[in-house]
């Protein structure tokens, strides 16, 4: 982290809710690759501010973004949760049901264009998103967002500097070509007012419009 980042987190008091979800994917040898702390304390703010009912999260790992964003939601909000592998959706729901949420998290396990494709045929929509699963799929992800968004959703999406692949020229492989698409979109595309957080990993923001 940079002296910034470092001297903004020296503020907050140790999270032990969280730090317990993190010590979770350690010990099942899981990526550590959770939302930033910071960012998480965004996500939660972002869904109380705008008084989010649906979120719609792509990418669970052990649950960590996900009790973020519940904690977020409107009393009777819900949280619908995307995972592939299951014994990742395994422990985030375990993890959510731990934070007190469990009546609040719908856990869908499998390929997230499938169920994408099945949340759209079933006439699902969401007012907050949160993208953070796998890289090229990230412009897909999007259109999909848009797709399932009511007016002025919020989509949030994680890891958009690749830890600084983005910015090299010299890296051209598929998942840094469809994050630079994908930063491009939300820089440019007119269904939404979007914004790029440059700390840590790189977030990216949007309102649809």
């Amino acid at each position: 982290m940079t002296e910034p980042e470092v001297y903004f987190e020296s503020l907050f008091p140790e999270d032990r809710e969280l730090a317990r979800i993190e010590e979770s994917i350690r010990e099942r040898g899981m990526p550590e690759i959770s939302v930033e702390p910071a960012y998480g304390r965004l996500l939660t703010l972002l869904a109380a501010a705008t008084g989010a009912k649906a979120a719609l999260e792509i990418g669970a790992l052990g649950g960590y973004s996900g009790v973020c964003l519940a904690r977020g939601l409107q009393a009777g909000g819900t949280l619908t949760s995307l995972e592939l592998k299951p014994e990742y959706a395994e422990l985030a729901r375990a993890n959510l049901a731990a934070a007190g949420f469990a009546d609040k998290v719908e856990m869908i396990v499998g390929n997230a264009a499938d169920s994408l494709e099945k949340l759209e045929a079933d006439g699902r929509k969401f007012d907050f998103f949160f993208i953070d699963a796998d890289k090229e799929n990230y412009p897909a992800y999007l259109e999909w967002a848009i797709r399932l968004a009511e007016p002025g959703a919020v989509i949030a999406a994680d890891n958009t500097l690749l830890r600084g692949r983005t910015l090299n020229p010299d890296k051209q492989g598929p998942a840094v070509r469809a994050m630079r698409e994908f930063n491009r979109r939300i820089a440019q595309d007119e269904r939404l007012i979007g914004a790029h957080l440059p700390a840590f990993d790189g977030l990216a923001l949007a309102m649809v419009k």
